[in-house]
C-alpha cells in the first residue's frame, strides 16, 4: 500500500470521531512529504479535521464509511467487483455499436456485474459525540447525477465558487442524520431521525456543540424559482432530534467559500455570512480597459509550479473580492445575533480554549496573476469573543516568490494556534532561512509562545529552535509537549521531548529516524479530549507505579506486513509495554481512537477504552469498543457486505525482487473460485503509482497488510475482478536515488525494471497470461503508464491512463518530488516525458481526462497534445474527454462511461490479444456488454448531456505504420 492510500485510510480513521465532518469539494491532496500518516493521527482531532476541510479523499470512501467529498483523490484506485465470466458475458452482450465513430457519442455503461457493484447503496459515515456516548450516521447517496458537476462555476484564484450556492463547487451532501445511543454494553439505542426541515434538503457541514447537546448543519436545495440554493444553518437537540433555523431571517445565507461556522460556546457559533449590503455580482465589460499586463521589471525570481485557475484581471479579482468576503454574524440559540467585525475575506476563526478570543485570519489586495489565494497577503488578528479588537499579530505581504525546493516555506509568522493546555496561550513558527530550503542556517526555525494579552513591554518567549523544518507540536501540560521536525531531502524526522514550563529542563530527542524506514517506526501518541474540547497527550498512570506513560499507536510495520499495536511508553526511560496488538493471522485490527478522556489528570490504565476496528479479506470493517482490564470488545457497527459477490475473491501479499536487488511487493487479486491449475492463466490488469526512496532498504519495506479489506471504489482496478481478471494492485514502483543521486535521473531504468519484475512474477505463477497484460494507472500513475509502453513494450497488451501529465516541459519548475527546474535538468525532463517517445509507443494505449481538471500539473491539454503526438506517429490510440468532470471522476454519467471505455479496450486489446506484436482492430468486436439499446443508457443520454469528448486512431492506427514495424 503506498502512503497516499494510508493517508486515506487515515482519513477515514479521524472521520469517525470527527467534531465537525465536513464534505467539501475536491481539491488535490498535498500533505508534507515528510508527514506521515501515523503523524496525523496524533494530532487533535478537531484541529485535525478542521485542516482538512479542504483535501479530499479516495471515492473507495464512501464503502468505507468516510465523510465523502465528491472526486476520487487516490491514484492507484483499489476495487473489487462481481462474479461473472468474460466469455459468457461477451456471448450474450456483443451487440454491434458503431463503436469506432467519434460522432454522435453518448455516455455508455458498463457491464452488469461492473455496473452493479457501482450501484450499491453507500454506507453510511459515522461520527462520535465529544462525550463518546453518541453516534451520528449520516445518511448518503450514490453517484451524483452529471447535471450538478454542470452547474455554472467560477475560477478564482486556485478556488472553484458556486455562484448560486456561494460555496466550493462540485460539494456533496448527506441525505439525513441518525443518532444513536451507545449503550454500556456496546450496542445501539433506537435511531432519533434529526427532522423538521423539507423533504429533499441537501444536508453539510455537520458539527456538533462542545457540550454535545446540540447540532449545528446546513441546509440547501435545488434552485427553483420559488428556492433560493444558497446555504441556510440549521440546529438540532440531541435528544429529540428536533431541528429549527438558527437565524430567525430569510435573509441570512451562509458564505462558505472559505470557512463556515464554529461553535464558539455551547450556546453560540460564529457565522460567515453573506453581507446583507451585497448587490448583484460585477458584470464584466463587453470592451476591456486596456491590455493584460504582468511585468517583472524588479528582476525577482519567481518559480512557481502549474496552478490553475488563477485570476486573470481586474474583473476576475472583482468577482473574487463579490464571492469571498464575509460578514461575520455571532448568533446565540435563544436568537440573539449580533454582526462583529467589518466585512472581509475571513479564511478560518479559531475560538481560544477558554473561549474568550477569537484568532481570525483574512486576506486582502494586493491579489496576484501568479499565485492562488493561499499566497495572498494574510492578516491575523486577535478579538474578543464578542467581536472586539485587540491586537494585530501579522500582516504578511504576498508571498509569490516562495522557493519551490522542498520544505521551503512563507517568510514571517506561520502556524499561529492557540496552546491545547492553556486557557488562551499562542504559539507560532518563524523560519530564519527566509523561507529557503537551500539555505544552509542554524537554527532554521524558531518556535515562539506568548499569552493573548501580553503586559505591557513583554514581548515573546522563545520555546523551542530547530534545524530542521518544524512539523507540529503535541501538548500535555507545562512539563511535557512533543515537537515534530522533519527534512524531506534526507527522509529525516525528528521527535523532541521539551518542558513548556520550565528553561532549567534541557530539551532532548526522543525519536530521531528515517520517516522512509517503516519498520522502525514507534507510533505516534494517542490524545484525549480536555473539557475545554481540546486535545492533549493522553498521559497514562499505572497503579503503584511511578513514571510518565503515554499511548503509542503503531502501525507495526513487518516484513510479514501491518501488525498494528498500541504500546505503554515510558517517556522518561524509554521502555514500552505493548498492551495490544492485532491478529496478524486472519484479521487486519487497528486502534482508531481513545474513547476514555478524564476530566482531571492522568488516566488510569484499568479505565482505558479504546475504538478498533477488525477486517479481513473477506469481511468488511467493523468497529469495536475495547475496555480495559479485561480487554473484552463490544461490536457496534454490522455494516453488510457491500459487494456480496465478490465476498470470496482471493488476495495474497506477493514479494519478489527486481534484477538490481531491491525487494518489492504487490496485492494479487484473483476472482473467486478461480483454480490456476484448473482454469489457467487470465488476462491481467496492473494498476499502480510509482513513488520516490533515498535508500534500496526503505524501497523494500512491505507497506500494507494481507489481511485488509478489499476496498472497491467506483473506478477502481479491482472491478475487473468481476470480469475474470487477475488484478495486481500497487507493485512498488520505486525510483531510488541514493546518497547525493536524484531519483529520477535513473526513472525509466528503474521503471521498467519494477514493471518487468512485477510481470515476471504473475506469469511465473501461472496466473497471468504472458501476451494478455494490460497496465494502467491514474494521474502520476498514468505518466508511468505511458513511459512504460513507450520503454517497455514486450511487457504489455495494452494500457489505460487516466488524467495524466505526459510533457514535463510542460511543468518547468518542478512536478511529484523533482524541486530541480527544466533548465537545472533538462536531460531528466526530457527523459522522462513520454510526449517525447510518443513514436515509440506502439501498443494501444487508451487516454482519459477530465476536461475540467484542476490539479496542478496535469492540465487537460496534456492529454490532448500527447493523442496528437501519437497520432501522428500512426499509434493506436484513444482519448476520451470527460465535460464538466476535474482531475477525479464524480459523476455516474463519467464514470460509467469511464468503466465501459475501459472494460471496451481491456476485452478488445487484451483479453482478445493473442500476440505481442500482431494486434488487427477490425478482428476483433465489442465485448464489453454495451447497452446501446438499454433504456437506461438513453435516460442518462437525455439527462446528462450528448457524452464525452472521444477521439481516436483505432481504425488508421496500425495500417499507417510501416509492416516492419508490426
Amino acid at each position: 500500500m503506498n502512503d497516499r492510500m494510508l493517508v486515506h485510510k487515515v482519513y477515514h480513521r479521524l472521520s469517525l470521531l470527527s467534531l465537525t465532518p465536513h464534505t467539501l469539494p475536491f481539491k488535490p491532496v498535498q500533505f508534507p512529504s515528510a508527514l506521515s500518516p501515523a503523524s496525523i493521527r496524533a494530532r487533535p482531532l478537531n484541529g485535525t479535521v478542521r485542516s482538512l476541510r479542504t483535501t479530499a479523499v479516495m471515492a473507495t470512501s464512501r464503502l468505507r464509511n468516510l465523510v465523502p467529498v465528491n472526486a476520487v483523490a487516490s491514484e492507484d484506485g483499489s476495487g473489487g467487483a462481481s462474479n461473472g465470466s468474460v466469455a459468457s458475458t461477451a456471448a450474450t452482450t456483443a451487440l454491434e455499436d458503431e463503436e469506432d465513430s467519434t460522432l454522435g457519442v453518448r455516455y455508455r455503461l458498463p457491464p452488469q456485474e461492473i455496473k452493479d457493484i457501482v450501484d450499491a447503496p453507500p454506507l453510511p459515515a459515522l461520527s462520535f459525540s465529544p462525550h463518546r456516548d453518541k453516534i451520528l450516521f449520516l445518511k448518503r447517496r450514490s453517484l451524483p447525477p452529471l447535471a450538478e458537476l454542470a452547474r455554472p462555476e467560477e475560477k478564482l484564484a486556485g478556488v472553484r465558487i458556486d455562484g448560486k450556492c456561494n460555496t466550493r463547487t462540485r460539494m456533496s451532501f448527506y441525505t439525513g442524520i441518525g443518532i444513536h445511543q451507545l449503550l454500556p454494553d456496546g450496542t445501539l439505542g433506537p435511531e432519533i431521525e434529526v427532522h423538521g426541515f423539507p423533504d429533499g434538503a441537501k444536508i453539510n457541514f455537520v458539527t456538533w456543540s462542545p457540550d454535545g447537546r446540540h447540532l449545528a448543519f446546513t441546509i440547501r436545495f435545488d434552485e427553483e424559482e420559488s428556492t433560493s440554493s444558497k446555504l441556510k444553518v440549521w440546529v438540532a437537540q440531541v435528544e429529540t432530534g428536533i431541528a429549527r433555523p438558527l437565524f430567525k431571517s430569510d435573509e441570512i445565507f451562509l458564505n462558505a467559500v472559505f470557512d463556515n461556522f464554529v461553535w464558539v460556546n455551547d450556546s453560540s457559533l460564529l457565522v460567515c455570512t453573506i453581507p446583507l449590503s451585497r448587490g448583484d455580482p460585477p458584470k464584466k465589460p463587453w470592451v476591456p480597459f486596456g491590455p493584460k499586463i504582468q511585468s517583472n521589471e524588479q528582476k525577482s525570481i519567481i518559480q512557481v509550479r502549474t496552478f490553475q485557475d488563477l485570476l486573470k484581471d481586474e474583473y476576475d479579482e472583482d468577482l473574487f473580492d463579490y464571492y469571498a468576503t464575509t460578514q461575520l454574524v455571532l448568533a446565540s440559540l435563544d436568537g440573539t445575533v449580533k454582526e462583529i467585525g467589518p466585512p472581509a475575506i475571513y479564511t478560518s476563526m479559531d475560538p481560544s480554549p477558554d473561549h474568550k478570543y477569537l484568532l481570525i485570519s483574512s486576506i486582502h489586495r494586493p491579489y496576484s496573476f501568479t499565485v492562488p489565494c493561499g499566497r495572498f497577503p494574510k492578516k491575523v488578528d486577535l478579538w474578543t469573543a464578542d467581536g472586539k479588537f485587540v491586537r494585530e499579530l501579522c500582516d504578511l505581504p504576498l508571498a509569490e516568490d516562495i522557493p519551490i525546493a522542498f520544505n521551503s516555506v512563507r517568510r514571517g509568522m506561520r502556524s499561529i494556534n492557540w496552546r491545547a493546555d492553556k486557557p488562551s496561550t499562542l504559539y507560532w513558527v518563524e523560519t530564519q532561512d527566509e523561507g529557503d530550503a537551500k539555505v544552509d542556517v542554524s537554527p532554521r526555525d524558531i518556535i515562539y509562545t506568548q499569552p493573548a494579552e501580553p503586559l505591557e513591554g513583554e514581548g515573546a518567549t522563545i520555546l523551542h529552535k530547530l534545524d530542521l523544518r518544524y512539523g507540529g507540536i503535541s501538548w500535555s501540560d507545562d512539563s511535557l509537549a512533543l515537537v515534530y521536525e522533519s527534512w524531506y531531502k534526507t527522509r529525516r524526522t525528528r521527535t523532541w521531548v521539551i518542558s513548556p514550563g520550565s528553561n532549567d529542563v534541557s530539551p532532548r530527542i526522543l525519536f530521531d529516524r528515517s520517516f522512509e524506514d517503516v519498520y522502525s517506526d514507534p507510533g505516534s501518541p494517542m490524545l484525549r479530549r480536555t473539557p475545554a474540547g481540546t486535545y492533549v497527550l493522553a498521559k497514562v498512570k499505572k497503579e503503584n507505579e511511578e513514571g510518565t506513560y503515554i499511548l503509542l499507536n503503531g502501525n507495526g510495520a513487518t516484513p510479514e506486513g501491518n501488525i498494528p499495536f498500541l504500546d505503554l511508553f515510558d517517556i522518561n526511560t524509554g521502555n514500552k509495554e505493548r498492551i495490544w496488538k492485532s491478529d496478524k493471522e486472519k484479521y487486519y485490527e487497528t486502534v482508531v481512537a481513545l474513547m476514555s478522556d478524564e476530566k482531571e489528570g492522568d488516566l488510569p490504565i484499568d479505565h482505558l477504552k479504546i475504538l478498533t476496528s477488525k477486517e479481513s479479506k473477506t469481511e468488511n470493517t467493523q468497529y469495536y469498543i475495547l475496555s480495559w482490564p479485561e480487554k473484552k470488545a463490544f461490536q457496534i457497527t454490522n455494516f453488510p457486505h457491500p459487494y456480496p459477490q465478490l465476498a470470496s475473491l482471493q488476495k495474497e501479499m506477493v514479494k519478489y525482487q527486481r534484477k538490481d536487488g531491491v525487494q518489492l511487493t504487490a496485492t494479487l487479486y484473483l476472482p473467486p473460485g478461480y483454480d490456476p491449475s484448473r482454469d489457467g492463466p487470465l488476462p491481467c490488469l496492473v494498476w499502480s503509482y510509482p513513488g520516490e526512496f533515498k535508500s534500496k532498504e526503505a524501497a523494500g519495506q512491505v507497506r500494507g497488510s494481507p489481511n485488509e479489506f478489499a476496498g472497491i471504489g467506483p473506478t477502481s482496478a479491482l472491478l475487473w475482478l468481476a470480469r475474470r481478471f487477475a488484478i495486481l494492485s500497487g507493485p512498488t514502483i520505486p525510483i531510488i536515488g541514493e546518497g547525493d543521486d536524484e531519483a529520477n535521473d535513473r526513472y525509466v531504468e528503474q521503471l521498467v525494471a519494477s514493471a518487468e519484475a512485477a510481470v515476471e512474477e504473475v506469469v511465473r505463477r501461472g496466473v497471468a497470461h504472458p501476451n494478455k497484460i494490460a497496465v494502467g494507472g491514474h494521474s502520476y500513475g498514468a505518466f508511468m503508464t505511458a513511459n512504460l509502453l513507450a520503454h517497455a513494450p514486450h511487457l504489455f497488451s495494452c494500457g489505460i491512463a487516466r488524467s495524466g501529465a505526459y510533457n514535463r516541459t510542460l511543468t518547468p519548475f518542478g512536478f511529484q518530488n523533482e524541486d530541480r527546474t527544466l533548465w537545472e535538468a533538462t536531460s531528466t525532463y526530457v527523459k522522462m516525458s513520454p510526449f517525447m517517445s510518443a513514436n515509440k509507443i506502439k501498443k494501444p494505449i487508451l487516454l482519459i481526462h477530465g476536461e475540467e481538471d484542476s490539479n496542478s500539473g496535469t492540465l487537460t491539454m496534456q492529454s490532448d497534445r500527447f493523442f496528437n503526438a501519437l497520432k501522428g506517429h500512426g499509434a493506436l490510440c484513444r482519448l476520451v474527454i470527460l465535460p464538466y468532470e476535474s482531475h477525479g471522476y464524480a459523476s455516474r454519467e463519467s464514470i460509467m462511461h469511464v468503466l465501459w471505455e475501459t472494460d471496451r479496450w481491456l476485452q478488445k486489446y487484451c483479453v482478445s490479444h493473442t500476440s505481442t506484436v500482431n494486434v488487427d482492430p477490425d478482428v476483433s468486436k465489442d465485448n464489453s456488454g454495451t447497452v446501446s439499446t438499454d433504456s437506461e443508457s438513453k435516460a442518462i443520454a437525455a439527462s446528462g448531456g450528448s457524452g464525452p469528448e472521444v477521439s481516436n486512431t483505432e481504425h488508421e492506427g496500425f495500417d499507417s505504420l510501416p509492416r516492419s514495424l508490426l
